[in-house]
């Protein structure tokens, strides 16, 4: 595992959080301060890295969930969507406690210059930043039309450390768009050229791609928090994850074997972030993975997993048409109960939207359904990136 960064918990930080009313109740009181070695950020001038969630911010991030309420903790482990650029309608939006927002086409303008003014319109209160992500592979999705730098498609036949020099430049400009998360990372392991996710997946095979996924991590370390993509992987399920449900009856033993080594380089790349898929493995659980409590068991157990579990965008599961999947207040719960810190909801998502979220949340507590320590877990791993950015 990469070793953590660590960085200043400052006072004025502190203080505003005791005081925040956006997501923290306004009698919270002053956390302890921690002081960074002078190995820090403060060394390279040029560059400001970012935190990883380490336990330097388990303390601070349990006092702040501590002081929220349900329906706070239930709005701060969501990352909403609206499609706009309108600095008054974004801030407003954001203003309800959401936990983070994902950027897509219809937030970017034409320069990262406007992009900054819409990213800064998210923000409410600078010590307790949102996470902010966005979808930039690179090549076939990328949200910035002037990124230029190498993407899968090619990075795939290179030499693996060509894909850090890649990343590291992508991570660069994100950073400078405001986004704080990259979702970028592409960790599945293809089946052949016809595959979905071929042309997005950083390796051909288990083991071109188990090489390049911790150099894309790298790249990005210090810049952006990474995030790998899709777990437990999309090679194997066949089809498009938004448009349906991938299948695949795939053993556990042969994920084992072909899928999950570049998730697990990725791991110990020091990846913040995963990404679970919207796909069934019959042979482990008939609900997809997203929804599914032993897939999670498998990434913490099994895999050592110990950042951020956030879901696939659950307007995917809206989109694909099945019943059972078209609440989206329920599916949040069920993704929430399963094992997940934070749901993504960004196709087909309205203002309503993510206030339907929380207020099944907030439901699924009071009547026993949701078991309130596991939204506590939650809130509190997403807290701790949050903390972490506000360095």
């Amino acid at each position: 595992m990469r070793r953590p960064l660590l960085i200043l918990v400052a006072l004025a930080t502190v203080t505003a959080l005791a005081g925040c009313t956006s997501v923290l109740a306004p009698e919270a009181s002053p956390v302890e301060t921690v002081a960074a070695p002078e190995t820090s950020a403060a060394t390279n001038p040029a560059s400001t890295p970012m935190p990883t969630a380490t336990d330097l911010f388990a303390v601070p991030a349990a006092d702040a969930v501590a002081r929220m309420t349900v329906e706070q903790r239930a709005a701060s482990v969501v990352m909403g969507h609206v499609p706009t650029t309108d600095p008054t309608a974004l801030h407003d939006y954001m203003a309800s406690g959401l936990g983070g927002f994902i950027l897509m086409g219809a937030n970017v303008p034409d320069s990262p210059e406007a992009l900054r003014a819409v990213t800064a319109s998210l923000v409410i209160d600078p010590a307790v930043p949102p996470l902010i992500g966005i979808d930039q592979e690179g090549g076939e999705v990328s949200r910035l039309a002037w990124d230029d730098n190498p993407a899968a498609d090619t990075l795939k036949f290179a030499p693996a450390a060509d894909t850090r020099q890649a990343f590291a430049a992508r991570a660069g400009l994100v950073a400078a768009s405001g986004a704080n998360v990259n979702f970028g990372v592409v960790a599945d392991v293809p089946r052949g050229e016809s595959s979905f996710i071929y042309d997005r997946a950083l390796g051909a095979d288990t083991a071109s791609a188990a090489a390049r996924v911790p150099e894309a991590i790298a790249g990005e370390h210090g810049v952006v928090l990474s995030t790998v993509k899709h777990y437990p992987g999309h090679g194997a399920a066949p089809g498009d994850s938004h448009h349906g449900i991938p299948y695949t009856d795939e053993s556990l033993e042969q994920w084992r074997a072909v899928d999950a080594p570049p998730f697990i380089a990725g791991i110990d790349a020091g990846a913040e972030l995963m990404m679970v898929g919207h796909l069934e493995y019959a042979s482990v659980d008939a609900a997809p993975a997203s929804l599914s409590a032993e897939w999670h068991r498998i990434a913490r157990e099994d895999l050592g997993f110990t950042g951020l579990m956030i879901t696939d965008d659950l307007g995917m599961l809206l989109d694909s048409g099945l019943p059972e999947y078209a609440d989206p207040g329920r599916n949040a719960v069920l993704a929430l109960a399963a094992g997940n810190d934070m749901l993504l909801i960004a196709a087909g998502s309205t203002p309503e939207t993510a206030r339907d979220m929380v207020d099944a949340i907030v439901a699924a507590v009071a009547d026993g359904t949701l078991p309130e320590q596991r939204l506590t877990d939650a809130a509190e791993r997403v807290m701790r990136l949050r903390l972490g950015l506000a360095g």
